[in-house]
């Protein structure tokens, strides 16, 4: 099922039809009319604002998955925080608030620096850090507008207590309500105080990994996660790590694929495995590092060159290069309330290490040009 006609798609699927994803009917008659042309074993999404739904169709269908209830829980930040803290889950201290003096209200209960964020988006949109009291009246209006486009699941701006330290993921596994905590992720991000994740590295036996999946494992059943791939995200802080969210699908930004380059498990064919009632290969068969980097502009403009030394492109450590913006199109660096709107592409390397890969991912950059022509003066003013 898709939201609109398949272009590239087409060489990978054998049916499909077009439906508004975020409408239930839509959904439900979608699958009803392709049930009639083929038996559906299973379903599966990859999409986070289509996660109720998908749950919903795997329901009505009766094909393995999690009850929609759960999926709601994942969707909703505040829903997710209030069981973890009935629950005894470490995560940050959250209140959610719908206006500006709700926001002072709680950010001084919390004590600064706190963090804004839409209830039910994903990406990091709209997530800012706020330091101080005089900052907050410009963080509300940036995560305010943000909020606008969020999932139907959540409503409004939860502020939150930051949590300092080096942020991860953990990419899971859950069948029948038992969680396998496969890989984990380290990430890059773009300074304060924004979020923008830019880079992760992937390593097969990461040493953290058996320390924090306990916490994945906890997180997911608070929950009420019995069945999927899911990217729980947390932050290493002094008093241990703590759940930044839940997210109940696979991860975005190719991390898949660095597991599958790391650790030899295809996390993909695992959640397809799942949709049908399955059970997935999650034995590792190999020992690496994988990374990947995102490239975004210099400064904002119109996008003139992408370009990376062929000699360099041609390097065996490299998996893949990814442009992702078009020449001509209109660009800027982080911050920005669309996901990922301001990507111009994307490398993967491999290597025996995460320093090597990062020496990999550095080689590239300093052989990598992107350059953009200045916006008109009427478009920099509207920007």
């Amino acid at each position: 099922m898709i939201d609109q006609e398949p272009t590239w798609q087409r060489d990978f699927i054998v049916d499909y039809e077009v439906a508004d994803l975020r409408d239930p009917r839509a959904v439900q008659a979608a699958a009803e009319r392709m049930s009639r042309r083929r038996p559906i074993r299973g379903v599966l999404t990859w999409d986070e604002y289509s996660l109720v739904q998908t749950a919903r169709l795997a329901q009505s269908l009766d094909v393995p998955g999690t009850r929609d209830w759960a999926m709601r829980a994942c969707r909703d930040k505040a829903a997710a925080r209030e069981k973890f803290d009935q629950l005894g889950v470490p995560s940050a201290a959250s209140i959610p608030v719908l206006t500006l003096a709700e926001a002072r209200r709680a950010a001084v209960g919390i004590g600064y620096p706190v963090v804004l964020k839409p209830a039910a988006h994903a990406g990091s949109v709209g997530v800012v850090h706020v330091a101080g009291p005089a900052e907050l009246p410009k963080s509300w209006r940036y995560v305010a507008e943000a909020a606008k486009s969020q999932g139907p699941e959540g409503t409004g701006v939860l502020v939150e207590e930051y949590l300092d330290g080096a942020e991860i993921s953990v990419e899971c596994v859950t069948e029948n309500g038992r969680t396998t905590a496969v890989a984990l992720a380290r990430k890059d991000l773009t300074a304060l105080p924004h979020f923008e994740e830019i880079g992760h590295t992937v390593t097969a036996d990461d040493p953290l990994l058996d320390e924090v999946a306990p916490l994945a494992s906890q997180a997911l059943a608070a929950l009420g996660v019995t069945h999927g791939v899911s990217h729980v995200e947390m932050r290493l802080t002094e008093s241990g790590p703590k759940i930044i969210e839940v997210n109940a699908r696979l991860a975005g930004d190719m991390i898949p694929r660095l597991v599958q380059l790391a650790t030899g498990i295809d996390l993909v064919a695992a959640a397809a495995d799942l949709a049908l009632g399955d059970s997935p290969q999650l034995k590792p068969s190999r020992s690496r590092s994988a990374a990947i980097r995102i490239f975004y502009p210099p400064t904002a403009g119109n996008l003139t060159q992408c370009r990376l030394d062929p000699a360099v492109a041609r390097a065996p450590w490299i998996d893949r290069i990814s442009w992702q913006a078009p020449i001509g199109e209109s660009v800027a660096p982080p911050p920005h309330t669309a996901v990922h709107a301001s990507r111009v592409g994307f490398a993967i390397v491999t290597g025996r290490s995460p320093a090597q890969t990062r020496r990999c991912l550095d080689r590239i950059q300093e052989h990598l040009v992107i350059t953009v022509a200045p916006l008109p003066r009427d478009e920099r003013s509207a920007a």
